[in-house]
């Protein structure tokens, strides 16, 4: 396997087209469904790749309804198989991920298994087009970062300036940002062109980006932003393609102006009953997840664990900054539970993406996030954060938290599960070339079926008529009943759960 550089460089992006239902689905990242995949599993030779999403969705920042679940990722021809089964409140266990010693339930067929039977599979899979907003942001040498040009408008774009050329980009000569503006998401895309002109001082930098309710689906207008920001230094003012794009993709707002989106009930249904995780393409060979574990090795447990107790996390890096709010993305998708009712009282861990000085009183009013910053002068402000990872280099300020920086020997051991099955994944795609499932969801689904597990056992315990936790009860949820004490301490704290932990006569309640 070669090893991918850490920095993704800025390939070609493709705008993609509505899946035609008239052509086989080609394999991708999360490749469309097919009417054909509703039969039942022995009517075909592989089972069907289904997800019906549930509990909270990490992707949109916003909670989710809680409904039956079942997360299905057809398996590699080696026998890998990524396989999450919910049951709603029936009181079965999960089944869950492969390789773990569990077993895989059979695919199920069928409209009934939708969670609304009445549109078909690929209504309710596809994503509409809803563009808030599209703009220019220029560097003036006199007046810094401004808002050059915008559609509509009217809106209010204050702060897009800043979020759209991070902090030191006039080192570099192309990013990617991912952001939040107040309900939305934002991408822009930037580039630095040398110029022979003094009133530039020798350079015209611009970003083009978009607004949209939800990131899931920004990525397809990657390429477009990259071609039309390289217009912009080539040709300033030159905006009827800008104009073209936003009429075609714009969202409906509703006359009032409070900034919701209304659009078809179609994309209602998909944004709120996506997968656990909607999908961030990169183009990057190895992907944003394969990239996470490589560059942050055995220290995903870490993050993992912070992530579950929903602190706030803030990512440092110099640019680009594009690859680091992959990682935000990822850091996100470590806490992923679909049992029903678990998490509804904790804080939801928002995706962030990249931040500024601009955003330090947004920040203070969050019990919970996940971003990333080029700006140094955020270490110091210790009361915004209680992660702070520089590079490599994960560490808190808070006391408390100092004893789940170490990596146990149960964080080794589920560590090397991960990679056990990502190689035998990696290797059925290079010998056998099969696409059917990615690292992605192996990924997603990994750490879902541990949080499953984790949160399985302590419900059973919590619902016993002896709610004490021992250590056998922490070793069969994958922990280490010395090295996660503290994290179980205060995961029962968290999440509120009436349960007496006792590990070595050591009682906590």
């Amino acid at each position: 396997m070669v090893k991918q550089s850490d920095r993704a460089p800025l390939l070609d992006w493709e705008e993609i087209p509505p899946p035609d239902p008239n052509q086989a689905a080609q394999p991708a990242l999360h490749p469309p469904l097919r009417e054909e995949e509703d039969a039942p599993a022995e009517k075909s030779s592989k089972p069907a790749g289904r997800r019906t999403p549930s509990g909270t969705a990490a992707g949109t920042g916003w909670s989710t309804s809680t409904v039956d679940t079942t997360i299905s990722c057809s398996p590699t021809k080696s026998g890998t198989a990524v396989v999450v089964s919910g049951n709603g409140n029936s009181g079965r266990p999960l089944t869950q991920i492969c390789g773990l010693g569990w077993h895989r339930p059979e695919p199920l067929g069928s409209d009934r298994n939708l969670p609304f039977p009445g549109l078909s599979v690929r209504d309710q899979w596809e994503e509409k087009d809803q563009i808030v907003s599209v703009f220019v942001v220029t560097f003036d040498t006199r007046s810094g970062n401004m808002v050059e040009w915008c559609l509509p408008h009217d809106i209010n774009l204050d702060g897009v300036e800043f979020k759209s050329i991070a902090s030191g980009s006039h080192r570099i000569n192309s990013d990617f940002i991912y952001f939040r503006k107040g309900r939305y998401f934002g991408l822009a895309c930037f580039a630095n062109m040398p110029v022979d002109s003094e009133l530039e001082r020798g350079a015209r930098m611009k970003s083009v980006g978009i607004l949209s309710p939800s990131y899931t689906l920004l990525y397809r207008y990657m390429h477009f932003l990259e071609n039309q920001v390289r217009l912009q230094l080539k040709s300033p003012g030159q905006y009827s393609p800008l104009e073209a794009f936003y009429e075609d993709k714009k969202a409906v707002l509703p006359p009032a102006g409070n900034g919701l989106v209304t659009a078809c009930p179609t994309w209602s249904v998909t944004s709120i009953n996506r997968c656990m995780h909607p999908e961030m393409k990169i183009t990057h060979p190895a992907g944003c997840m394969s990239q996470f574990i490589q560059f942050f090795g055995e220290q995903i447990m870490v993050l993992w664990k912070f992530a579950l107790l929903r602190k706030r996390i803030l990512i440092f890096s110099p640019p680009p900054v594009g690859v680091v709010c992959y990682r935000v993305y990822c850091c996100c998708c470590l806490a992923n539970v679909s049992l029903p009712g678990i998490g509804v009282s904790v804080p939801e861990l928002r995706p962030f993406f990249y931040i500024n000085i601009a955003d330090i009183t947004t920040l203070e009013k969050e019990m919970s996030y996940v971003a990333c910053t080029t700006e140094k002068i955020f270490e110091d402000k210790k009361a915004l954060y209680d992660v702070y990872i520089d590079n490599q280099n994960v560490k808190t300020h808070r006391s408390h938290l100092q004893p789940l920086l170490r990596v146990n020997a149960a964080d080794k051991e589920k560590y090397r599960k991960l990679s056990e099955q990502r190689q035998m994944l990696l290797y059925s795609q290079e010998v056998d070339g099969d696409c059917t499932t990615n690292e992605e969801d192996l990924f997603i689904l990994f750490f879902m079926e541990l949080n499953n597990r984790i949160f399985q056992t302590l419900s059973d315990i919590a619902g016993s008529n002896d709610p004490t936790l021992t250590a056998e009860h922490v070793r069969a949820m994958g922990l280490d009943p010395q090295g996660d004490r503290s994290f179980l301490v205060d995961l029962l704290e968290v999440y509120g759960l009436d349960i007496t932990l006792v590990i070595d006569n050591l009682c906590c309640h």
